[in-house]
């Protein structure tokens, strides 16, 4: 590993030695005009100069990839940001990215400066995402990003609890004319995930003085399936149920599906509408500014299939013939608007005034399933039963309301530069409600694959926080910069804290600067993590999530959660040893304490481990579950660990002039992460014997990341013609997984309990345009150009669904894969721009 990371190293210098001067003016231009607005107050700041790690993206690198949605967008262009390709129940519906292998929660969203809501659709089920409640950020259209700002670092002294990992902070185009019309479509290599995209932007001027600037996107994306045979409906003889079934039910050999019954392993299908708006209106000293996105998703994805002897009337009649695969299908509205006045005041003090209110409304649907226990006791001795086929499960909503003030000023004090001084405050409130299901959802265990929302899950929940800050960024001497920042935030549910960050950087001279940053951070839970409960099953298990703050979580001593708090520190250098080289590398360590992860498995019946206090917190939480499943128990949010991430970031960047050939700009970024869990607290007596995690949930949070992804680019442009080519190599992931259990008692010495791994991948991407005439350009282009897999699971693990006749058996690859289970996708574009 060391001698590729040296050769490759070696590759791009040798390269960019070769290149004209007239490339590193070119270069050395571009840095000038690269101002960035994160991390710093600072008005005029290059990005290059910056005392703090940041990334800048802007529309053209963005739109340099295959997926037309913004996460890809961002994930193939920044190393230490790693995009969820699949997630398991609701949570396929809305996929989250994660920066520095942190949780999504870590990492705060702002749209021209100001603070993106989350959505409403919290991750649940166990998985390397599992708890994300981030904004979503599919709900912006790509179309109408100017640039991104990517800073990689804490920031929570600046912007407030969850900026723990960094801030994407995503800056709207402002063109008061012009625009672009981009249509695209592509497909998987391997069958299925058709795309078709159409995205407009246009900018004018409405009044004098002013800008207007609109976006519209629709997107639509097909099912894919990467599953194997379903067992269950095989003539197999390794056990006696299901050696039988496919004599009992002969009719199934005829089923388009057959054996491939599960669907379950692959994408979801969605329709996506967003628009976006970006408004300002200049009125003397003063601007009076608006931006704002409305979005509207349909999504479904298919759950495990039931089989035909799962429903049986009294009157022996079978329900559903051919079995039946449920859909878990939501309606989702997401929407924010903010409103704002930025100038200068008397005394010369810049201010902004800004509100912004934004929504997410997700409303979950349960299609072509069937209540059982309704059916059955709906039915008589010589009548057959009745239950829908389509249920209404609830919904999640979330809202959340900030409004802030900003205050900055230059003062000379006598230093090398201005003192720059910033002051503020912020209001914030934040709610979140489950609304209930329709009655057939609810009645005793629910709808199969998805129970509707009972009473005693539903309810809405809102707290209140404010906040203020000071920043002060000082220039004592030439070539030292400080950045110092304090926050004071108060929570009505979690109470005051108060947290520090200190940034500094000194240039040696123009080639070498060291720069290096501590601070604390706090992260108060969302209020979906504290308060969401629901029931997740599977045609063999159900387990109940218990919400912390409840009486039921009480009886397996869970008492509510608290804040998270976190530690800070990275060191790093800039390089610009001449020939138009820019080189970074930051090295950083994160710790948190009293982290708010997701438990393992808490079984009450059928794992390894069976706790009756588990069952007796199911019954208190009111909850009804599926009599023929084999396993039952819970999973609930809790500050059980703490965890200690470190890592290093690379950029390398170049240019390479080939005369009349055109120009090369070269990139080399890599990241390295490690995660490591530092304490487990001792399990409450409630859950003696046992434990709240596994080694399957410490495996989520150390393993399941690619331990270092490097990644080399190459972005040649020749008169009409440009080909943009880069090569990722994601290391290995890992964790260990088990049907019932791995106890972190017997490790992975007990032989219900396997290694699921994916080796070292390197994965090409290639896109190739040309400009047919000066306003219109044709783009090819393929993710994974070589139709790269991840490792298929452990074969004795598998193994264990496949002698337990268990619909598990369906996935044959790692979830937690980052570069996907869907190999290649190839794809064209045409863009109009005028």
């Amino acid at each position: 590993m060391k001698r590729m990371f040296a050769g490759a190293s070696a590759l791009v210098l040798g390269v960019a030695m070769a290149g004209a001067v007239q490339a590193a003016e070119a270069a050395d231009a571009a840095e000038i005009e690269t101002v960035i607005v994160t991390g710093t107050r600072t008005t005029g700041l290059r990005a290059v100069d910056s005392p703090a790690p940041i990334t800048v993206l802007d529309s053209t690198a963005l739109s340099r990839v295959g997926q037309t949605d913004l996460i890809q967008a961002i994930a193939q262009n920044v190393p230490s940001f790693n995009a969820q390709a699949f997630g398991g129940d609701t949570a396929n519906l809305t996929l989250s990215a994660k920066l520095r292998g942190l949780s999504p929660n870590h990492a705060l969203v702002l749209v021209n400066g100001k603070r993106r809501h989350g959505t409403a659709n919290l991750a649940v089920l166990g998985g390397p995402f599992q708890g994300g409640a981030a904004a979503d950020l599919n709900f912006i259209s790509l179309g109408s990003v100017s640039h991104i700002e990517v800073l990689q670092e804490g920031a929570a002294a600046q912007y407030g609890s969850d900026a723990i990992a960094g801030v994407i902070n995503i800056i709207l185009k402002d063109a008061s004319e012009g625009g672009s019309a981009t249509a695209s479509a592509g497909k998987y290599m391997s069958g299925g995930g058709e795309t078709a995209d159409l995205t407009l932007n246009v900018g004018f001027q409405p009044v004098p003085n002013s800008y207007l600037n609109l976006t519209y996107q629709t997107r639509y994306h097909d099912y894919s399936f990467r599953g194997d045979v379903d067992p269950r409906v095989l003539n197999t003889t390794f056990n006696v149920n299901s050696s039988s079934r496919l004599s009992r039910y002969p009719q199934l050999a005829n089923h388009p599906d057959f054996p491939y019954m599960n669907r379950i392993a692959g994408d979801a299908e969605y329709r996506l509408n967003i628009g976006a708006y970006n408004f300002g209106l200049e009125l003397g000293e003063l601007e009076l500014y608006s931006f704002g996105t409305y979005g509207d998703k349909y999504a479904s994805a298919y759950e495990n299939y039931r089989v035909p002897n799962l429903v049986v009337g009294r009157d022996g009649t079978v329900a559903r013939p051919f079995g039946f695969s449920p859909r878990e299908v939501i309606y989702e509205t997401d929407y924010s608007a903010t409103l704002g006045l930025k100038g200068q005041m008397a005394g010369g003090w810049n201010f902004d005034l800004a509100s912004t209110y934004g929504k997410d409304d997700v409303s979950i649907y349960v299609k072509d399933s069937i209540n059982r226990s309704l059916y059955i006791d709906t039915s008589t001795a010589t009548t057959p039963g009745q239950s829908p086929t389509d249920f209404y499960a609830g919904a999640f909503i979330f809202t959340q309301w900030t409004t802030q003030a900003d205050f900055s000023k230059e003062f000379d004090v006598g230093m090398a530069g201005p003192m720059n001084a910033a002051f503020g405050a912020e209001y914030r409130k934040e709610t979140y409600e489950i609304k209930p299901g329709d009655a057939g959802s609810r009645y005793k265990e629910g709808s199969q694959s998805y129970p509707g929302f009972q009473f005693t899950d539903a309810g809405k929940h809102d707290r209140k926080s404010y906040a203020f800050y000071g920043n002060v960024a000082l220039n004592p001497t030439e070539p030292l910069k400080l950045d110092l920042a304090a926050r004071y935030e108060h929570f009505s549910d979690f109470g005051d804290t108060f947290i520090v960050k200190a940034t500094g950087r000194y240039d040696f001279n123009e080639q070498f600067a060291i720069r290096g940053t501590a601070s604390t951070g706090f992260r108060a839970p969302t209020l979906a993590e504290s308060y969401y409960s629901a029931t997740n099953v599977s045609p063999t298990s159900a387990f109940v999530q218990l919400p912390p703050n409840s009486a039921a979580a009480a009886l397996v001593g869970v008492n509510g959660l608290d804040p998270e708090k976190s530690r800070n520190f990275s060191v790093g250098f800039v390089a610009h040893p001449g020939y138009g080289i820019t080189a970074t590398l930051d090295l950083y360590q994160i710790t948190i304490k009293d982290r708010v992860v997701g438990s393992g498995a808490l079984f009450g019946s059928g794992g390894d481990v069976n706790i009756p206090a588990v069952r007796d917190a199911i019954i208190a939480n009111g909850n009804v579950l599926d009599p023929t499943v084999t396993q039952t128990g819970i999973n609930i949010f809790t500050n059980g660990l703490n965890t200690r991430t470190r890592g290093a970031e690379l950029v390398l960047t170049t240019s390479t002039d080939l005369d009349a050939w055109g120009s090369i700009q070269w990139s080399f970024t890599g990241n390295y992460t490690d995660t490591e869990v530092t304490k487990i607290a001792t399990p409450p007596a409630q859950l003696a014997g046992a434990s709240l995690f596994d080694l399957t949930s410490i495996g989520n949070l150390e393993t399941t990341a690619p331990k270092y992804r490097f990644v080399l680019g190459a972005f040649w442009t020749w008169d009409k013609l440009s080909v943009n080519l880069k090569e990722t190599l994601y290391g290995p992931a890992s964790r260990y997984d088990s049907r019932t259990g791995c106890s972190l008692a017997t490790g992975a010495t007990s032989p219900t309990c396997f290694k699921n791994k994916i080796d070292a991948t390197f994965i090409t991407d290639l896109e190739i345009s040309y400009k047919i005439i000066d306003p219109v350009k044709l783009t090819i282009g393929a993710n994974n150009l070589f139709n790269k897999y991840p490792d298929k699971l452990n074969p004795d693990y598998r193994n264990t669904f496949l002698t337990g006749n268990a619909n598990g058996y369906v996935t044959q690859y790692p979830t937690f894969s980052s570069f996907g289970i869907n190999g290649g996708y190839y794809y064209g574009k045409i863009t109009y721009t005028f």
